[in-house]
């Protein structure tokens, strides 16, 4: 049987074989985390260039929104939200200051949890919606579910490709190629992500998430190069199909509509938030308590969490790197969360 170092061998010398100077852009900080922990960089020839992009979920909130969830702890509602959240940053404080200051704030691991504690109690029980297309059709299932009265959601949920649309857009970012995050697409499937090879000619793979997934996934970009075909091919088929997960898609539709709206280190991009439909307002925590909070400057001061994310910086590049900016004391969203790049980057690399 052929043992994973042979195959890996054998992919980095087809690599080296059809290497061209190329910049590959990946959206996912599980992908970030295998290709920083396994010395994937390293591995290959020096033309091909790996650069992460806006794929850690929590890292995308912008301080907008975690000012609306620090407003509802202040209106004495619990706020429940996955563990990440609690340290992002907000314009004047955090969620995690917040619950020091005795705000009953509780870190969960799913909406399902959240509805548990709303139905244990008499306090109204809000659940921080962040994530991709990945996790927002479990809070959808949720709303669908028939929850308690004091549920609600601060839906945070945003969509890959709209994000991937701008970037290409922007002027800013200068990619050659992608690699799709395994995650998503095992939700929407390829289909979205088809027009960025039918529309601007970039080469894709969908890959998962261990070395030898991102290694073939980097020959599939460089084969299509070669051939002059790009498209979008499927390198996580034990878990991916074409049509994605319908039932969930399902789900999504019925309780989401798409709204344009900012992301943390993005201006406004066009139809890429989830945000709850009318009849579900009920379950809507922006309606249901009326929440307004102000514009805000986006990034602390030497922070360059907004470029990072775009891809046209690197951790390294940030004069707060690895000094006053570490995950014991992080300044920006990119080193709270354990998928942000500053976060990954510090802890995998020996700069």
């Amino acid at each position: 049987m052929t043992s994973m170092k042979d195959m890996s061998k054998t992919l980095i010398k087809r690599i080296n074989d059809l290497a061209v100077p190329i910049k590959i852009m990946h959206v996912c900080g599980s992908h970030e985390h295998t290709i920083m922990e396994n010395g994937i960089r390293s591995l290959l020839p020096e033309e091909v260039e790996i650069i992460a992009g806006p794929g850690c979920p929590v890292c995308v909130v912008p301080s907008r929104e975690i000012d609306e969830a620090i407003e509802l702890v202040d209106k004495g509602v619990t706020v429940t939200t996955f563990g990440d959240m609690m340290r992002v940053p907000g314009s004047t404080s955090s969620l995690q200051e917040k619950k020091a200051e005795g705000g009953d704030v509780r870190i969960v691991y799913g909406p399902n949890r959240a509805r548990e504690i709303a139905e244990k109690t008499d306090n109204d029980v809000v659940f921080i919606g962040a994530g991709f297309e990945t996790t927002a059709p479990t809070t959808a299932a949720e709303i669908l579910n028939n929850p308690p009265e004091n549920f609600s959601v601060l839906s945070c949920n945003r969509m890959i490709p709209p994000a991937i649309d701008w970037l290409i857009n922007s002027g800013q970012t200068n990619l050659d190629a992608l690699i799709e995050p395994g995650h998503v697409c095992t939700i929407i499937g390829n289909k979205p992500f088809e027009y960025f090879s039918t529309e601007y000619g970039i080469p894709q793979a969908t890959a998962g998430f261990n070395p030898l997934d991102i290694l073939m996934s980097v020959y599939m970009i460089l084969r299509q190069v070669k051939k002059g075909e790009p498209k979008i091919e499927n390198e996580y088929k034990r878990a991916v199909k074409y049509e994605g997960n319908l039932q969930a898609q399902e789900a999504m539709d019925t309780v989401y509509k798409v709204e344009s709206r900012e992301w943390r280190g993005f201006p406004k991009i066009p139809n890429s938030i989830l945000e709850i439909k009318e009849e579900f307002s009920q379950f809507n925590a922006r309606e249901k308590y009326d929440i307004e909070v102000k514009e805000v400057t986006e990034a602390p001061k030497g922070c360059i969490c907004g470029p990072i994310l775009r891809g046209i910086k690197k951790p390294t590049d940030c004069k707060l790197f690895r000094k006053e900016c570490n995950p014991l004391h992080p300044i920006g969203a990119c080193m709270v969360s354990k998928e942000g790049t500053c976060n990954i980057s510090y802890r995998y690399s020996a700069e």
